[in-house]
């Protein structure tokens, strides 16, 4: 015991001194591309502290959207959304897609979904659901395991616009889980500059890596862009089917 002490002590020391030779960062340094800051910087502001959620738990710097107790942070319209809570879900009952009474810009997303656990159609008819990000860019939400339709409506297309690279979908019934990183479009002068990028992770496989929408999600269109503000809000998607959400949650990028 005495033996361990003591070469920590002597492994402190040694750290407390290299500190001292070596201070955090350098200010002769040639600066990067941007001209900001230097390499290793001195000055450069460390990055915040963010504690990192247990499992699938929300990191310390989440905004929790729906913690399977309310749905406070919803709407439909100008209503309250009127979604059956069920088992620590939200579900789809027929009375309108829903939308975070909160808007957004660049955000990173988690959300967990799940098809009925009974099977009573095909195609589009088997779990149908949707994320739109912005309520205007539509990642599908769809029972895809053996259930063959267009590629670009399946679970976890940009629907209309791109296949995942992958079907990583589920059993009907099963928990999935997507995890969204979006950068959303930027207009100048009523002209776009930059589309939207999402890169997408269903259930823990990365099945979009930074996708371009083609524009605002169309059923049987071609997408096209419009201008409009730099903030939208998260929408979910009333289909038909009794999908159901929990463990929603968002950083604001």
């Amino acid at each position: 015991m005495l033996i361990v002490f003591a070469v920590f002590a002597a492994a402190s020391a040694w750290i407390a001194r290299a500190s001292q030779d070596h201070p955090v960062g350098y200010k002769d340094t040639p600066f990067l591309p941007d001209g900001k800051w230097r390499v290793h910087d001195a000055d450069r502001p460390a990055p915040p502290v963010v504690t990192p959620g247990v499992g699938t738990a929300p990191p310390s710097d989440a905004l929790v959207l729906f913690d399977g107790k309310s749905l406070a942070a919803w709407k439909s319209g100008d209503k309250d959304a009127g979604w059956k809570l069920v088992d620590g879900a939200m579900e789809v009952n027929g009375t309108g897609s829903i939308e975070t009474r909160e808007h957004f810009g660049d955000l990173q997303l988690h959300l967990e979904w799940a098809s009925p656990e009974k099977v009573e159609s095909e195609s589009q008819g088997r779990g149908n659901s949707g994320v739109f990000l912005m309520g205007i860019y539509e990642i599908q939400v769809l029972d895809s395991h053996m259930n063959r339709t267009y590629a670009d409506g399946q679970a976890a297309a940009l629907y209309g616009q791109e296949p995942p690279l992958v079907n990583a979908c589920r059993k009907p019934g099963e928990w999935q889980s997507y995890d969204i990183f979006f950068k959303a479009p930027r207009f100048e002068d009523l002209k776009l500059v930059s589309p939207g990028i999402v890169t997408v992770v269903h259930n823990g496989v990365l099945v979009h890596h930074g996708e371009a929408f083609l524009g605002a999600t169309r059923h049987r269109e071609v997408a096209t862009y419009s201008p409009h503000a730099p903030t939208g809000p998260i929408a979910l998607q009333d289909h038909g089917n009794p999908v159901r959400y929990r463990n929603v949650w968002v950083r604001k990028l």
